[in-house]
């Protein structure tokens, strides 16, 4: 008789890891190429990573992988090796390291196959990873902010955007990632002869929006390498000026990470400048991601609006 697995709980795997005082660093890293069998890459990065205690989020999808893990620090170099030289298209692969590196964001490794890596509506358009020319290190996206004929476009959701961002960059206003795709080519249409800088965390989103730009035949289309994260790490090591400011929106237990002392999120209901965390609305119907400061949450007992409050 088979017997059943025992399947611990969220909750109970996040008591043990809290407890757990295991150096670790979290890094991220992506790349689009060719996956021909998901199912067979799943199962083979499932059985080698348990050997380092790895935890976070792995999605595969036919057109490549995105990876988000936290990694004990003494099996570091066995990881990165191992990715590295899972298939020949990750042999150079950028790897993103977080800006903090002791905090717990995970408490288990989930590995899922997804249609796409990043949900979005692009198909049958060629991504431009391994024929893009255009990247810009830390040291020429500081030369950029000094250009008049250079424009930022923060390729990110509402709510990553609005605690933190690069100085003047431009937001497409939209609630997911479909459609800012859709209105992309019509928003940048008056910047089409500028230069134009995308951006976003570690670069996976901007790697689609910079084949639809080409498809609609924009020319001086650029990329941040790496994202922001690597542009913060650059300007870390090398002691260059930066430009992002305020926090960056992190999709993990932690939230966000703080990057300057800078504060440029607004309480959704007063409209004043708050450094308060997002939260989401009590109202279940509801459960609105948003921005609420101190007084507005005791007010309003973190509902988003008297509506919800009342509807409760």
């Amino acid at each position: 008789m088979l017997r059943k697995k025992k399947i611990i709980s969220n909750k109970i795997l996040k008591i043990i890891y809290q407890h757990d005082y295991t150096k670790r660093t979290i890094i991220s890293l992506y790349k689009y190429f060719k996956i021909h069998n998901p199912i067979i890459l799943l199962d083979f990065i499932k059985i080698e990573l348990k050997k380092y205690d790895v935890l976070g989020r792995i999605y595969i999808a036919t057109e490549g992988i995105n990876v988000q893990i936290s990694t004990p620090d003494i099996y570091m170099k066995n990881v990165i090796y191992f990715f590295k030289n899972l298939n020949i298209h990750l042999k150079n692969i950028c790897i993103n390291y977080s800006i903090v590196n002791r905090s717990m964001a995970f408490w288990k490794l989930q590995i899922k196959i997804r249609k796409q890596l990043v949900a979005n509506n692009i198909h049958d358009i060629p991504i431009l990873t391994d024929s893009f020319k255009n990247y810009l290190n830390a040291f020429q996206v500081n030369k950029c902010f000094f250009d008049k004929n250079t424009i930022f476009v923060d390729i990110r959701n509402h709510y990553e955007y609005e605690i933190g961002h690069f100085h003047r960059s431009l937001e497409i206003p939209s609630n997911t990632f479909r459609e800012q795709l859709d209105k992309l080519p019509i928003f940048l249409r008056l910047y089409q002869n500028k230069k134009i800088v995308l951006y976003c965390t570690g670069g996976i989103r901007c790697e689609k929006a910079a084949a639809l730009l080409k498809k609609y035949k924009f020319k001086n289309i650029y990329q941040i390498y790496g994202g922001i994260l690597s542009y913060i790490n650059q300007t870390k090591t090398y002691n260059l000026p930066m430009y992002f400011k305020g926090k960056l929106f992190v999709f993990d237990s932690r939230m966000a990470e703080r990057i300057t002392n800078d504060v440029v999120s607004i309480c959704k209901n007063c409209q004043n400048i708050t450094d308060s965390m997002h939260i989401n609305c009590l109202n279940n119907v509801c459960h609105r991601l948003f921005i609420q400061c101190e007084k507005c949450s005791r007010k309003l007992k973190s509902y988003c609006s008297k509506r919800c409050l009342n509807f409760s």
